[in-house]
């Protein structure tokens, strides 16, 4: 397909619902390659709304590189070199920085003569089986994946122009093309993740070991200022050539731009460029309907123009728009055996509550071994969340945030890279809404009568409750609706056997 420049109109107005934009009466509307424009017509399709959970993929050279590494923070391909002449970093990583490259050397030799493309060969995804995964995913309450394209190691996954890709190398497969056939197989949506516009700066202590003429010259982008390559037109057409193949070739469902990309200012609009580009290829496709999903990190531009990843943090409130949170059970984004979430089971299930609640949609990373196969504490934790999810379900998929996110004495604090890992408590209730319905999660096993102080009589809760039910559970529930509260009588023979149980209140 051809890329999508024109100008393109559509019919449609809109009415905002936490930002959920619908279209009712006819009114045109363009989307040009600027915010205001994208910020004016962007629509998050009811899909991803309504799936509420989706799966990362890590997955890489730095995968196969000795499980037993030390701690490399998933830049491996950086730190092997050291921390000379990359940006100023606080002294715990340049400590760990200095500890990687010293294992490096002692395991592998100087850098000078191992450098980071010499991994490529032991990359070989042997036992790798995207539809087994995607199966298990789904098993887990995944309705939406989304596998790294290419991260800052400038490795494609995928069949691209670029020469440094795993069809051509390593596991010489087309591993982005399996994902998205067993993605489709399940009925599952595909997304894709790149984490390309770091990857100059990424290698720039690498820089000083390259030879020019060498196929690794262009492996480490040596022709592009490791320092100015945001303004560097011939680095930004780079990118924007890359992504569109990536687009192109693989027509994701959700595109996820992990790093920055070329602004306005610096790098002329070719960001923004790309990401209409993209609604505009999907809107072309679809007679004005869009079905994709565009996400980033941006904290700067309005969040109606696209879909904010808060990567690794969360929101104290409610957002007007959907966002992302998302967060990774390896500890590390990329597989190293010593290296594993320090979030709680239970702490995992109430954050991905709390987001919910708050409009959240949940992204879970998960990081495979170099064999293609996923390490099984991650297996384990990623089914015993989807135990929870199979059991409350009904308060999770399609739902909606209500008048409030809950109440409880933990605090959630707005910060990105700063997820909760405190546990909740009984007194922490979160509250989701479908079909008129409401659904009360109460975060921890209650001990005592629980007490829902939001939906007490004469408060937000405009209408009368017909019944209560506990979600995977028959017994009857006895409830009171109080001035103070509403009620529910802890007098259960047997609770659900889960770090949080959810309790359906069925309204008249």
């Amino acid at each position: 397909m051809k890329i999508f420049t024109t100008t393109l109109f559509l019919t449609l107005s809109t009415c905002f619902i936490f930002g959920q934009k619908t279209t009712h009466n006819k009114v045109s509307r363009k989307i040009d390659p600027n915010w205001e424009s994208m910020a004016e017509n962007y629509q998050v399709p009811e899909w991803f709304q309504d799936g509420k959970i989706g799966v990362w993929m890590h997955w890489g050279i730095p995968s196969s590189i000795d499980e037993n590494r030390a701690d490399d923070g998933s830049h491996y391909g950086r730190r092997m070199y050291g921390d000379k002449d990359y940006d100023a970093r606080n002294e715990p990583d340049r400590k760990r920085t200095a500890k990687l490259t010293e294992w490096h050397t002692e395991r592998y030799g100087k850098p000078s003569e191992f450098g980071y493309e010499k991994f490529i060969p032991n990359f070989k995804a042997e036992k790798f089986n995207a539809n087994e995964i995607v199966k298990f995913v789904k098993s887990c309450g995944a309705r939406f994946i989304m596998p790294v394209a290419t991260h800052h190691d400038n490795f494609d996954m995928y069949d691209s122009f670029f020469p440094y890709n795993s069809v051509k190398m390593g596991p010489k497969k087309d591993i982005l093309r399996e994902w998205k056939d067993a993605a489709q197989e399940h009925n599952l949506k595909f997304g894709v993740s790149t984490h390309l516009y770091w990857s100059p700066r990424f290698f720039r202590t690498a820089r000083k070991f390259q030879k020019e003429g060498t196929p690794e010259w262009e492996f480490f982008n040596m022709d592009y200022d490791s320092f100015e390559f945001a303004s560097q037109k011939s680095w930004n057409e780079h990118w924007y050539k890359r992504c569109w193949d990536l687009i192109d070739k693989y027509d994701p469902d959700m595109f996820n731009n992990d790093s920055p990309y070329p602004t306005i200012k610096t790098g002329d609009g070719i960001g923004v460029k790309l990401f209409s580009d993209y609604l505009n290829r999907d809107l072309k496709e679809n007679n004005g309907n869009q079905t994709t999903v565009l996400s980033f990190k941006n904290t700067k531009e309005n969040k109606a123009a696209f879909t904010y990843n808060l990567e690794r943090g969360m929101f104290g409130e409610q957002q007007k728009y959907p966002w992302i949170w998302a967060t990774d059970l390896s500890g590390s984004w990329f597989y190293r055996k010593k290296s594993f979430t320090k979030m709680s089971l239970d702490v995992l299930i109430g954050n991905a509550i709390d987001a919910i609640s708050k409009n959240g949609v949940v992204m879970i990373n998960i990081a495979l071994k170099g064999d293609g196969t996923i390490p099984e504490n991650q297996v384990k934790m990623l089914s015993d969340f989807g135990e929870f999810v199979k059991i409350n379900n009904e308060g999770i998929y399609n739902t909606r945030p209500w008048k409030v996110y809950g109440e409880g004495p933990l605090k959630i604090v707005t910060k990105r890279a700063g997820e909760n890992l405190k546990k909740f408590s009984e007194k922490d209730i979160r509250i989701t809404t479908n079909e008129g319905n409401l659904y009360a999660f109460v975060l921890a096993t209650p001990t005592e009568d629980v007490l829902i102080k939001t939906l007490n009589k004469g408060g937000l809760l405009n209408k009368k409750i017909k019944e209560i039910k506990l979600l995977g559970s028959n017994e009857k529930v006895n409830w009171c609706q109080e001035k103070d509260g509403l009620v529910i009588k802890n007098n259960f023979k047997k609770l659900p056997n889960q770090p949080a149980i959810c309790f359906k209140i069925v309204l008249k």
